[in-house]
């Protein structure tokens, strides 16, 4: 084994093809392809299952991706620390985010902090964010859902009230909250059961014995909020996901403690790298609370 066929690996892991990896190190693909085998030949294993154009990690490809991820990220950190980032005048951060509406106020508040280091953001569901920090193409998530696992390095970052919402024609636009049991048999409009937002407003109706009339399941936030306006039913949200358009009304439902956490995560092994580190600092202000 050799760091140039570690190297090989790391960067089809995170490519999922010879090719993509080979643009993304510099070299031919004929090396990569060669590094690789060369490494499995060694050992006799199997760390990719070819898939036509592409690759699937094995399980043992997994775990050494593991494995490769914390040793190319102290080099990272050794070459920030050597190369002049440190003073965060230069360089990218790449942020995963289950929602834009989470993240955006710490994206700003970083920038203004290191207006010379460029912010890419993707946008996905959790499993979705969490995936991309694991194989190493962000450095930085934001999500509602942190599995128990020891690679990552979770932090509270926000907590948002879920409320009911109408469209300015509902009979309850003008009012300024409402009660759980006033659900019961009103036409809904909710998000699939797996979101987290679906399941704290589940786990509330289950507590209080309220049984909604579920109109449509929607799999996205922005369509949940068409079809309220559409005059479909209710909605249930996250407060800071309703944002100041003028076509609803938000309801706090008072007799029910319903609340969204969000997280900023890492993995273990990075966290010292300075960007990373640079934004877990901005955390130390506080959990924004949206009520």
């Amino acid at each position: 084994m050799n760091q140039a066929q570690l190297r090989a690996f790391h960067a089809v892991a995170l490519a999922g093809s010879f090719t993509a990896a080979a643009k993304r190190i510099h070299v031919s693909q004929p090396a990569v392809t060669m590094a690789v085998k060369a490494l499995e030949e060694a050992y006799g294993v199997e760390l990719f299952r070819r898939r036509g154009r592409g690759v699937e990690r094995t399980e043992l490809g997994d775990e050494l991706l593991d494995v490769t991820t914390r040793l190319f990220g102290m080099e990272e950190a050794a070459e920030e620390l050597l190369g002049g980032a440190r003073g965060l005048r230069s360089g990218r951060l790449r942020v995963g985010a289950d929602a834009p509406y989470h993240v955006m106020a710490l994206l700003a508040a970083f920038h203004d902090r290191h207006p010379g280091v460029g912010i890419s953001l993707t946008v996905g569901n959790a499993e979705e964010v969490l995936r991309d920090l694991r194989d190493g193409r962000t450095e930085v998530a934001v999500s509602a859902e942190v599995p128990a696992d020891a690679r990552l390095h979770a932090v509270e970052c926000a907590r948002y009230r879920v409320v009911a919402f109408v469209r300015k024609e509902h009979p309850w636009a003008r009012r300024k909250r409402l009660s759980l049991a006033e659900l019961h048999g009103k036409p809904m409009v909710l998000r699939e059961p797996e979101s987290v937002t679906r399941r704290t407003f589940d786990a509330a109706l289950a507590k209080a014995g309220v049984k909604p009339r579920i109109v449509m399941e929607i799999g996205s936030r922005e369509a949940v909020r068409e079809a309220v306006a559409a005059g479909l039913g209710i909605g249930i949200i996250a407060s800071a996901e309703l944002g100041k358009d003028a076509r609803f009304t938000a309801l706090p439902i008072e007799d029910a403690a319903m609340d969204n956490k969000e997280y900023a995560v890492c993995l273990a092994a990075r966290r010292e790298l300075v960007m990373v580190r640079a934004f877990f600092d901005l955390l130390g202000r506080g959990v924004t609370e949206t009520r």
